[in-house]
């Protein structure tokens, strides 16, 4: 479920504001939707903070589009030196690209050796999504009961969470997303494994072929799903004996955000066929890729020809060299690692202060924290989790809401989060708790 607050109750606006809502509706349509009751203005960003136009900031723990932090002096001025230079498309030879191409793939198990740049996670998706198809022959995908995996045509059946109104194919089947605090004692990889399995089969029931798996490899909208590390891989044996492929979805889990390793599919020990990457890797210039054995992309490029416009142009590919030196220089993976920890820690006392607090996991700098009204019961506390999430936002800290009943806070920010922010993150909820 990707959560959103419409503004249909908005009580702390100034006439400024509601002009605002009034003229997107009018002309952006009604399919838009706006964060939190009283929706925010944001004018400026530097580091983990926004700031109104009255200059008051707000603390950002949501974020992972700007992995390094808003406006990163670094990344700004790359893109600015490329732009002035040249952008165009990659039917010229460039050496940016290959250079860019180069370092990512570095970054990842030698036998993923070929990139295909998009400008978007949803395109870098479709592109797998094709590529899966040439690959094995089949047209079935498994994908988890809330995932999301974009916007296009073909991924939007894919995706869930973007609601019943969505049509989804009879390519489709959805699987239970391994839960563990609702897992009552069973061993996740190995139910989650039978499930994929059984989608198989009814697959096969009906003469679809599968072409793979999909995965968010920390499930984050169906609530940030991380533990026990090692879940997946049952799974993926199951698919790839079927004849299928795995694709890992590292959009959001992706560039460090978990912490120990680069990517999410590293927790659990696998070596995906194709990675999907975006949002993150131009802290939040458009671009994504697809990464993929090249088995798979000779396979693909027999039948298919592939160009995109704007996906690998100079100015991107300058901006994502950009990205990776500073979470390099910065040390930003181990800042996830560390300042994750320290938080998951404060986390967890706040959990022995306020019983609505029914568990609290994640990786790094990606955590959930699970509200219920009855930790017997474990029923999902879904209003109290939404008025939460407005009353932080009141009180200057940005965060939101996952899974089936959006009753899990999604605790994501960028990644030059610190020791101090992150106290600050827990003082505040803290508060916010006590008074609900």
């Amino acid at each position: 479920m990707i959560n959103a607050y419409v503004p249909s109750k908005a009580t702390g606006l100034n006439d400024r504001e509601r002009d605002l809502i009034a003229r997107r509706e009018r002309l952006l349509g009604p399919a838009y939707r706006l964060f939190y009751t009283n929706p925010l203005h944001i004018v400026r960003g530097e580091g983990v903070w926004l700031y109104d136009p009255e200059g008051r900031p707000y603390l950002d723990a949501y974020n992972n589009v700007a992995c390094v932090g808003h406006s990163h002096p670094h990344v700004v001025a790359a893109l600015s030196r490329q732009a002035a230079v040249l952008n165009t498309h990659t039917r010229y030879l460039h050496e940016t690209i290959l250079d860019y191409a180069e370092k990512l793939l570095a970054k990842f198990p030698k036998e993923l050796g070929n990139v295909m740049f998009t400008c978007t996670g949803s395109e870098a998706n479709d592109l797998a999504v094709r590529a899966a198809k040439a690959y094995t022959g089949g047209t079935g995908f498994i994908v988890t009961e809330l995932a999301y995996h974009g916007v296009t045509d073909a991924v939007s059946q894919l995706s869930p969470s973007l609601g019943p109104s969505v049509p989804r194919g009879d390519h489709v089947r959805t699987v239970p997303a391994p839960d563990l605090y609702r897992s009552g004692g069973q061993d996740v990889a190995e139910v989650f494994a039978r499930n994929v399995a059984a989608a198989i089969e009814d697959m096969r029931a009906k003469g679809i072929k599968p072409a793979a798996l999909l995965v968010d490899t920390i499930l984050s909208s169906d609530g940030v799903l991380s533990d026990p590390p090692g879940f997946l891989a049952k799974a993926v044996d199951v698919i790839r004996a079927a004849g299928g492929v795995f694709i890992a979805d590292e959009v959001q889990p992706g560039f460090g955000r978990t912490g120990a390793q680069m990517w999410g599919f590293e927790r659990h020990g696998l070596l995906p066929d194709m990675v999907t990457v975006g949002k993150p890797m131009g802290n939040g210039h458009p671009m994504a890729a697809m990464i993929a054995k090249p088995d798979i992309v000779q396979a693909f490029g027999r039948t298919s020809r592939y160009f995109n416009t704007f996906g690998g142009n100079p100015v991107s590919c300058a901006v994502g060299m950009a990205v990776l030196e500073v979470i390099e220089r910065e040390g930003l993976m181990e800042n996830a690692r560390q300042v994750g920890a320290s938080m998951r820690r404060g986390l967890e006392h706040l959990a022995e202060k306020h019983s609505i607090i029914g568990d609290v996991r994640g990786a790094g700098l990606f955590v959930g924290v699970e509200l219920v009204r009855d930790r017997t019961s474990r029923e999902p506390a879904a209003q109290e989790t939404a008025r939460l999430i407005n009353d932080m936002r009141e009180r200057g800290v940005l965060i939101s809401g996952a899974g089936p009943h959006a009753n899990i806070l999604k605790i994501r920010p960028p990644l030059v989060f610190s020791e101090e922010n992150a106290d600050l993150f827990v003082a505040t909820l803290d508060d916010a708790l006590a008074a609900l």
